[in-house]
């Protein structure tokens, strides 16, 4: 009769153990879910950045810095590769662009391009689902992060060498400030 306990105890030990490890891995599946989400939406907007750009050129001479912000910014993109490299580079190109949508203001013949408002549209359109993306992650990593703190799922993760994840957040104190646009230097 002992015997049968012991071996009831360790099976149920087993399936907690297969239980708590398949929900690390699912919760770790939805992070990269979350993350591949965010990252689709961010290279949909470098992908409509140089129409923007070229549509935005020939009003905005005195704005070739911030294009080649822009340009460079694009660049390292391509070779960003972790969460932080590319938060940081999603802040610096959002401020980037707030400038350039803040200044395209003061060129009403710009306003009424057809090409500059449809590019327009869709750049806050693809803004919009960057935040919901942003958020979903935010969510997502917490959520495991969290399995990864609590006990029992601690001791599972420990043992299977699962990581916490980093949040989305943004990186530099110039991507949380206001964006200062000032008419007088052109």
């Amino acid at each position: 009769m002992a015997i049968w306990i012991i071996l009831a105890i360790i099976v149920v030990i087993i399936l907690a153990v297969i239980g708590i490890y398949n929900g690390l891995v699912q919760s770790k599946i939805k992070v990269d879910n979350a993350w591949s989400q965010i990252d689709v939406q961010l290279q949909r907007r470098f992908d409509l950045i140089p129409n923007f750009v070229e549509t935005v050129k020939g009003y905005m001479n005195h704005e070739k810095e911030t294009f080649e912000k822009i340009a460079a910014l694009r660049t390292s993109w391509a070779n960003a590769s972790s969460v932080s490299e590319k938060a940081q580079l999603d802040g610096e190109l959002s401020s980037a662009l707030k400038t350039i949508m803040a200044v395209s203001e003061s060129y009403p013949e710009l306003k009424a391009n057809q090409n500059f408002s449809d590019l327009s549209e869709e750049l806050r359109n693809t803004e919009n689902k960057i935040s919901f993306s942003r958020q979903f992650y935010n969510d997502t990593v917490t959520i495991y992060n969290t399995k990864l703190e609590v006990f029992p799922s601690n001791i599972i993760a420990g043992m299977f060498n699962f990581k916490a994840r980093d949040l989305f957040k943004a990186e530099s104190e110039e991507a949380r400030k206001n964006v200062k646009v000032d008419f007088g230097n052109n």
